[in-house]
């Protein structure tokens, strides 16, 4: 285990000094090898006597969920989610974005393997923060925002981490399939593919896991369904919000500094719409957050990710009529379609919608 760790680590380092800033690949690389070495395997934990009941029932529910999407999904879950770490906070790591204040361009950074991303995590809140405030002071809008899980694609045994454990069970379960989504299926440079397509697996997979286990009125399946029917509407929503201030922003005849101006009664007007029109419309809590929020480029393109084109991949979903045929037919043509996924996605959704679109 510490041989496996040291490799990591000096792996991390080397390539810092090969492809990006060595500091930060420096720092995630030893947060990453600690997290590494607090494994243990959940069978254990929960064979253990001295594991809380609660602690357990969340373990055994990981363990399920995984098998539930190798078995029935055909995911590739590898040793992912097959051992436990504690970590010392809540929130496991902050991610910073940040975007042009006139365009929905994001600023992006580059790293080994995954290529180009819209954003960057840290382990250490104070200087995701800090990176924040840099990206303010050189004009860029930005948005610094928790997460309690990450996927490392495969190439480590990911284990489950405590900050996910406080998960209500639709959520934990739809974390776990979303993740090992990733292993099975990543693009290089296409991160709103790669979260989005994540974002419908984990969706669909944890509603069809709980309808499975409980049948179509059981809680679980219920407050699935409308979790993801809840995506559905938000994705909507969000969709039409960007697509007026693309709109905005492509205007010739306006300078960067009167778009900026334009953008603010889109916002109030956003938020208006969001809360008359929107809120009536979900059926749980998950997005309630959202108005808490400011808005701007970043926040809208780092919340984007996860909700771009839902309904592309739903039409794919309900032409098969089953979420793991829909995942194959996905997965085939986004391999073919590499560097714009969502090329590929729209003709299949064309295709089910009956070239309607």
């Amino acid at each position: 285990m510490k041989k496996a760790i040291a490799i990591v680590v000096l792996a991390l380092i080397a390539a810092s000094f090969l492809f990006c800033s060595p500091v930060y690949v420096i720092r995630a690389g030893v947060q990453e090898a600690k997290i590494l070495g607090r494994r243990q395997e959940i069978e254990a934990v929960v064979r253990d006597t001295a594991t809380a009941a609660w602690v357990r029932h969340k373990l055994e529910l990981v363990l399920d969920a995984r098998t539930f999407a190798k078995r029935q999904l055909g995911l590739d879950v590898g040793d992912s989610y097959t051992t436990y770490a504690r970590v010392d906070h809540d929130t496991l790591l902050m991610v910073v974005s940040g975007a042009r204040k006139d365009a929905f361009v994001p600023y992006t950074w580059w790293f080994p393997i995954v290529g180009r991303v819209p954003y960057k995590g840290y382990f250490d809140f104070e200087r995701a923060y800090a990176e924040g405030r840099k990206l303010d002071r050189k004009g860029y809008d930005s948005y610094v925002r928790p997460s309690g899980a990450f996927s490392t694609l495969g190439w480590f045994n990911d284990p489950v981490l405590s900050t996910i454990l406080r998960y209500d069970d639709v959520s934990l379960a739809n974390t776990v399939i979303h993740e090992l989504t990733h292993n099975t299926l990543y693009l290089s440079g296409q991160a709103a593919f790669n979260e989005s397509f994540a974002n419908f697996v984990g969706g669909r997979g944890a509603e069809e896991y709980f309808c499975r286990l409980e049948g179509a009125d059981g809680p679980h399946c219920k407050q699935a369904r409308d979790d993801w029917a809840d995506n559905l509407v938000f994705g909507a929503y969000l969709e039409g919000l960007v697509d007026r201030l693309e709109k905005l922003y492509a205007r010739t005849d306006l300078t960067p500094e009167q778009k900026v101006a334009a953008r603010g009664p889109i916002f109030q007007d956003a938020r208006t719409r969001y809360e008359d029109d929107v809120a009536p419309k979900l059926r749980g809590r998950s997005f309630r957050y959202f108005l808490r929020r400011p808005l701007n480029n970043a926040t809208l393109i780092g919340t984007r990710l996860y909700y771009r084109h839902l309904d592309w991949f739903e039409d794919v979903y309900r032409r098969e009529g089953a979420l793991k045929p829909a995942i194959d037919s996905i997965i085939a043509t986004a391999k073919k379609h590499r560097g714009d996924p969502y090329a590929g996605l729209a003709v299949l959704a064309d295709t089910a919608r009956g070239g309607k679109r």
